[in-house]
């Protein structure tokens, strides 16, 4: 059974931590690997990035596999919550070996992180240690093939997106050749993903989807933003991430391609995109179940054509997903509610 998601890949575990309240609007959100890892790959587009352990996952370097990815909030400060996962999978044997003893391990935990301070209200209300430690314990408790909670959760809990709320998305796909590819987003980008002219989601206009919403309800959503974008307080600093996964076989390099690819999702659903104050940074993970078609050097196609696809889904989900948000920041009123 599929459940439209990341999780469609075998192994693949997600968990949230989410704050809200009392100045909070941010969160965490782990995407765990099955024991024993996955080979990593990464591609950072947007020019303000804000990562850790990336260039461990460059494929001339000597980290093949890692146990998890962090996604979070709190900007910078929020890259702390990987020290949590971190401890975590120390705790449980799960890392790099470095010693003699099972215990002997270093976790490579990659993170990056959304900006989203003072959207609660309070600027120093940012993840930290502990959330990202309640990141992951929340997906290490979650089931195999388990649905994956979507809109204002995780690191989308202070996401906004063109000034609509953002939030986390999914999805995922059989492929012909049997395998599965998966990709989880958290939508928080300086563009817009609505077309301007008509109000219709970039991301479905890509997959020729969609109904254009009527001019007067289209009309009408335009003066709300107007009004919400007049009380927002914080600066327009963002950022879009993924990880898409899939249970082939693939070395890091042909990881980083999926990863490199799977960007072309982001811009069919979001527009502009990988702007200076974005820092647009997709994570490839590949668990190895399946094997690519022997003798065919044109198989990884397959995958990568449906990296993009499903980042493009996981996108559209996210923002319809989202719910209205009235915080200390601003108020930013979400899809659903503008357009139904």
């Amino acid at each position: 059974m599929t459940v439209d998601a990341v999780t469609d890949v075998a192994g693949i575990r997600v968990g949230h931590a989410t704050r809200v309240g009392g100045g909070w609007l941010t969160g965490t959100t782990v995407v765990l690997a099955p024991e024993g890892g996955a080979v990593a790959a990464v591609d950072v587009r947007g020019g303000g990035p804000g990562t850790r352990e990336t260039d461990a996952l460059d494929p001339r370097n000597v980290v093949q596999r890692v146990e998890a990815v962090v996604l979070t909030g709190g900007s910078a400060y929020g890259l702390d919550s990987a020290s949590g996962v971190m401890g975590w999978l120390e705790e449980r044997g799960r890392g790099v070996r470095v010693g003699p003893e099972a215990g002997h391990v270093v976790p490579v935990v990659p993170a990056a992180c959304v900006f989203d301070l003072g959207r609660g209200g309070d600027f120093r209300a940012r993840p930290d240690a502990g959330t990202g430690r309640a990141a992951v314990e929340a997906a290490a408790a979650s089931g195999s093939g388990a649905v994956v909670a979507e809109g204002c959760v995780g690191a989308g809990t202070g996401a906004v997106v063109g000034g609509l709320k953002g939030g986390v998305g999914t999805a995922g796909v059989r492929l012909a050749s049997g395998g599965t590819v998966g990709a989880l987003v958290v939508v928080n980008a300086v563009g817009s993903v609505v077309e301007p002219e008509t109000g219709a989601l970039y991301g479905e206009l890509a997959r020729g989807r969609v109904e254009v919403p009527g001019v007067g309800v289209h009309a009408a959503a335009r003066r709300r933003l107007a009004e919400c974008a007049e009380g927002v307080v914080a600066p327009p600093l963002n950022t879009t991430l993924a990880v898409v996964a899939t249970d082939f076989a693939l070395s890091k390099a042909q990881a980083q391609k999926l990863a490199g690819v799977s960007h072309d999702g982001i811009a069919r659903a979001v527009r502009p995109v990988h702007l200076l104050n974005d820092g647009d940074t997709v994570f490839a993970l590949a668990t190895g179940a399946l094997e690519l078609a022997e003798g065919n050097p044109l198989a990884l196609n397959e995958v990568l054509e449906a990296g993009a696809d499903v980042v493009t889904r996981a996108i559209v989900r996210a923002v319809r997903a989202a719910e209205s948000v009235e915080g200390g920041g601003g108020v930013w009123p979400s899809y659903r509610e503008l357009y139904g």
